[in-house]
């Protein structure tokens, strides 16, 4: 039996050559070609400063995230505290004590936000109420499977979640029952982060450490596409704001766009100046920028449309450690980053329109995408004029401060 197991890996995995072979056959052009008649990013005039600092934990803050409203967020601390922050004001609006300090993860549930859910070392992802942990600090739910550390957790909507573990699989949950509704277990190492897609709540993506991305839809249970082009683990995965692309960083140093409409890799951003690895990536709102928080203490910001391998921006967020975590808010102004530094910083663009920072239209990004791989020279969506860059940023760390800038 064992032998014919190896046979049968064997001859896939043949297939899966003879599979990229006729992919890379089949791509005649790139991201850089297609989109060179479109205006390029224009140079952010004005500088990016720090304008707040919010200070409540005593320990390395371990991941933080953005509430549907874009104004509140939660980070979640060595110190064994989740604290809810307004981001405008600096105030702290909740502090709820866990368990459990060896925590990794967090996430705030985005139509109502009430509730917040986190987990770690502890194998367990707890939930928590935040309309009644002002009386009561337990969690609303625990929910208990995983044979492994909780590396990621997110929302699907205000009843079900699903999350990712080192015991390589992800688990698609009901919130009020408690109950495992699927368990997704093709990957074959540590599942580091999971992502939900904003166009169709039924489809997520993994990234894991077996180097390969993978899609899954929850109505059937099952991996739907696997991506590969990774030389190391992957450490971040976020979905493209349209819903049919992702991104994905990796140790190896590179981010990849991928879109699922075309199966494939269209566009990989690595600078042969950073060779640190990265550790979490996400989108303006557009999706015309992609950032990457890297070891080396550094954000740097993608331009999607391009080839080059030169960042077109780098965030002068002044880290003493690693960044470990990063998100960009609802609304597309904010962007939080964190750090092993024991701080969260926020620095804010000083520009308010569109002169400042150049303006595009919002379908340039998806069409060329799609034109890169399938010829497709119109685009149905709507012709709609955006800001790409954002003009506040707010940046967080795995530290002992929190930091906004607003």
């Amino acid at each position: 039996m064992e032998d014919r197991i190896a046979a049968a890996e064997a001859e896939v995995a043949k297939l899966k050559e003879q599979i990229e072979s006729v992919r890379a056959q089949k791509k005649n052009t790139s991201m850089g070609k297609v989109s060179a008649a479109q205006a390029p990013l224009r140079e952010i005039r004005k500088p990016i400063k720090l304008r707040r600092t919010l200070k409540g934990h005593f320990g390395k803050v371990y991941a933080m995230h953005w509430s549907g409203d874009s104004q509140t967020l939660v980070s979640a601390s060595q110190d064994g505290k989740l604290i809810i922050w307004d981001a405008l004001t600096t105030n702290k609006v909740q502090a709820i004590p866990l368990r459990s300090s060896w925590v990794m993860t967090c996430a705030f549930e985005q139509s109502r936000g009430n509730l917040i859910a986190c987990g770690g070392l502890d194998n367990v992802c707890s939930i928590y109420n935040i309309q009644q942990t002002t009386t009561n600090s337990r969690a609303a739910k625990e929910l208990v499977a995983h044979d492994g550390y909780l590396s990621c957790c997110r929302f699907v909507d205000e009843g079900h979640i699903v999350t990712s573990s080192g015991d390589s699989s992800c688990i698609y949950w009901d919130v009020n029952s408690g109950d495992v509704l699927k368990t997704f277990t093709d990957h074959k190492g540590d599942v580091m982060s999971v992502a939900i897609s904003p166009d169709n709540s039924n489809i997520f993506v993994s990234g894991s450490v077996d180097t390969t991305a993978k899609v899954w839809d929850l109505r059937i249970g099952k991996c739907v596409q696997t991506h590969t082009g990774h030389a190391q683990d992957i450490n971040s995965v976020a979905f493209f704001p349209d819903g049919h692309a992702f991104g994905t960083g990796s140790d190896d140093s590179s981010c990849r766009l991928f879109d699922m409409r075309c199966y494939g890799e269209v566009n990989k951003f690595k600078s042969d100046a950073i060779t640190a690895g990265i550790t979490s990536v996400a989108f303006s709102k557009s999706g015309r920028l992609m950032f990457g928080g890297y070891d080396d203490f550094n954000t740097h910001v993608w331009d999607t449309l391009s080839d080059s391998s030169q960042v077109a921006y780098s965030v002068p967020t002044p880290h003493e450690n690693r960044v470990s975590c990063l998100g960009v808010n609802g609304k597309g102004d904010a962007l939080c980053t964190g750090s092993w530094d024991t701080n969260l910083k926020s620095p804010r663009q000083g520009v308010r329109n569109e002169d400042d920072v150049g303006a595009h239209y919002h379908d340039t990004v998806p069409e060329a995408m799609m034109s890169c791989w399938a010829n497709s020279a119109n685009s149905p969506l709507p012709r709609r004029r955006v800001i790409w860059d954002c003009i506040t940023l707010v940046t967080g760390n795995y530290g002992v401060q929190l930091s906004v800038n607003v």
